[in-house]
């Protein structure tokens, strides 16, 4: 069965002036069919990235991703047959993009859809292309990486990456985008604040760091409402910023969106 993570998404109090900034510092092409009174959504000719407003309840932050499969029943008997403890639920017709949400087995929640699903439409750019900069992981901290690696190969066969020596994290992937599945272990925050496990960041590959350490510093000088922040920003963030760069085996650089939404640079 083909399996694609077609969208990333982030709930924010500024969704629209952060879908500025992955314009700009990005190069990501605002949605062909805009709806800029429910979200802001761009793409990288690939994948989607859907900024959600933050609502009453709602965590602000990176919130979840999105698989499309060619048959959502064949993913559903899988899910009975092997992972009995996971439930699904219809979405309502106002989420374009999502027609099931679900969880994997440590309760990390994504979307899931196929293509001409009764609730489902497609909101991204028309067609495909290909840019120079693009989303190519999303990270999760959770209790049982290996157990949920076992899971997303079973149900969407993803494949399972190879790891270098002494990488405790899980990666699985479909062919492009990567799901980083880490550890999720209370000591490791020491020092810092310390997160629930869920979603921890996202990454872009560049065409060199060289060029995208230019286009920050370009983009600063010339609008400072959308220049990128260091995740080592206030107390406890030398530690946290720590962690990030340490533990996940796919980005060179890290930095934070200006709402505080982590992110993984690499060449």
């Amino acid at each position: 069965m083909s399996a694609k993570i077609n969208h990333v998404a982030i709930v924010s109090s500024n969704y629209s002036l952060l879908g500025q900034f992955y314009q700009a510092l990005f190069g990501m092409k605002v949605s062909d069919h805009p709806r800029p009174e429910s979200a802001i959504t761009v793409g990288d000719g690939y994948l989607g990235l859907n900024i959600n407003p933050r609502r009453p309840g709602r965590p602000a932050g990176l919130d979840h991703f999105g698989i499309q499969v060619e048959d959502v029943e064949t993913c559903f008997e899988r899910i009975n047959r092997k992972f009995p403890t996971v439930k699904w639920l219809e979405r309502p017709a106002d989420r374009p993009f999502a027609g099931i949400s679900t969880y994997d087995p440590d309760h990390n929640i994504f979307d899931l859809s196929q293509a001409e699903m009764a609730n489902r439409r497609d909101i991204y750019a028309a067609g495909d292309w290909q840019q120079d900069r693009y989303i190519n992981h999303f990270a999760l901290r959770t209790p049982n990486p290996e157990h949920c690696a076992e899971f997303y190969c079973e149900v969407f066969d993803l494949n399972l990456a190879n790891r270098q020596e002494g990488d405790e994290n899980y990666y699985v992937s479909d062919g492009r985008m990567t799901i980083a599945l880490m550890p999720w272990d209370i000591d490791k925050y020491e020092g810092t604040g310390i997160v629930r496990p869920g979603p921890d960041h996202f990454g872009f590959k560049v065409e060199s760091i060289a060029a995208f350490k230019e286009s920050m510093k370009t983009l600063a000088e010339r609008n400072d409402y959308l220049a990128p922040r260091p995740p080592a920003a206030g107390s406890g963030g030398h530690a946290r910023a720590k962690l990030f760069s340490e533990t996940c085996g796919i980005g060179q650089i890290q930095l934070s969106d200006i709402d505080n939404v982590l992110i993984d640079v690499s060449e």
